[in-house]
């Protein structure tokens, strides 16, 4: 068993604060701002996720690289060479990467802000013989008032191309103020299209987002389940995607904010309906063999010495 290692931040000028498992993927898994009615825990997490012994992707918000989502069979091609992949899921499949369920490092931190790192060669180089190249991930987390801020960065640290995809995977805590109806929240993803998919894997059909996946206006989750995958997301007038889940009766939303490289989102609905997951992905589940089919997969690729730098904003709206 792992030494629990978790690291809290505060805004000093609200007490807001997060909690995150650096020994554990660095995973954030509590927010809480200080609201009108006082401080509210916005994420989902176990109420055992602080002792490492939970499953890493069921709670909080997992960091998933360098493939988001499922990879088929656990096997994929690339450059002409075949990479096994630990199977993780009942079918066989591999999924949602090497960084969420493993060990990372505190590299820096202030009383608002921390930072983590993961490079695969330091940290796990069995991972090398899985994926085409040596990579590091660092991830920081700031705080300010009712703003949690996230920014991270991938990079090639090794001598050949790496390809690679990033998402994350937030576990929304329902309903977002006391006493409301949970599946009255009202759930926003601005999506028009969505992948088909067959046990869990895009079959490489794009179909319109209509019907129950058109969430591009404010639809309750009505006991609705997801797991699916939206994608052509439409940005705000700020150029930025936005989801949001609202409470209608409060007033209260819970604005997630991303940018455009992030091509798809899924939307997942735990079993427990505590929770709701929007998870904004650079690429669809399973590219490589999409790829090879001649779908466009949102699949990108590091050059030795490359770096990807992007912003995650989760933001709690007040009614006027």
């Amino acid at each position: 068993m792992n030494t629990s290692h978790v690291v809290s931040i505060t805004d000093p000028a609200t007490g807001a604060s997060a909690r995150i498992l650096v020994s554990l993927g660095f995973n954030c898994f509590s927010w809480r701002p200080v609201l009108r009615d006082g401080p509210r825990e916005m994420l989902w997490a176990h109420q055992d996720f602080a002792s490492g012994n939970e499953p890493p992707s069921l709670s909080g918000v997992p960091l998933l690289f360098p493939f988001p989502g499922r990879i088929g069979n656990a096997r994929f091609m690339f450059g002409g060479r075949e990479y096994l992949l630990e199977p993780g899921d009942p079918f066989g499949n591999a999924i949602h990467g090497f960084v969420f369920n493993r060990p990372w490092r505190a590299v820096e931190q202030k009383v608002n802000r921390v930072s983590g790192e993961f490079q695969a060669s330091c940290d796990d180089p069995a991972v090398l013989s899985r994926w085409p190249g040596d990579f590091r991930i660092r991830a920081s987390y700031t705080i300010e008032g009712l703003k949690l801020t996230t920014q991270i960065e991938c990079e090639n640290t090794g001598l050949s191309p790496l390809p690679y995809g990033l998402g994350t995977h937030a576990y929304f805590r329902l309903p977002i103020s006391d006493g409301a109806d949970p599946e009255m929240t009202e759930v926003t993803v601005p999506a028009t299209k969505v992948w088909e998919a067959r046990d869990q894997l895009p079959t490489g059909r794009l179909l319109p987002a209509d019907g129950n996946f058109d969430l591009r206006s404010a639809q309750p989750l009505g006991r609705r389940s997801f797991d699916t995958y939206l994608t052509h997301l439409e940005p705000s007038k700020s150029g930025l995607v936005e989801t949001i889940l609202a409470d209608p009766g409060s007033g209260r939303r819970l604005v997630q904010t991303f940018t455009n490289d992030f091509t798809h989102c899924v939307v997942y609905t735990p079993a427990h309906r505590e929770a709701i997951c929007l998870e904004p992905y650079t690429c669809v589940p399973d590219p490589f063999r999409l790829a090879a089919e001649g779908h466009t997969t949102g699949l990108k690729i590091l050059q030795p010495g490359e770096r990807f730098v992007t912003t995650i904003e989760f933001v709690t709206v007040q009614a006027q």
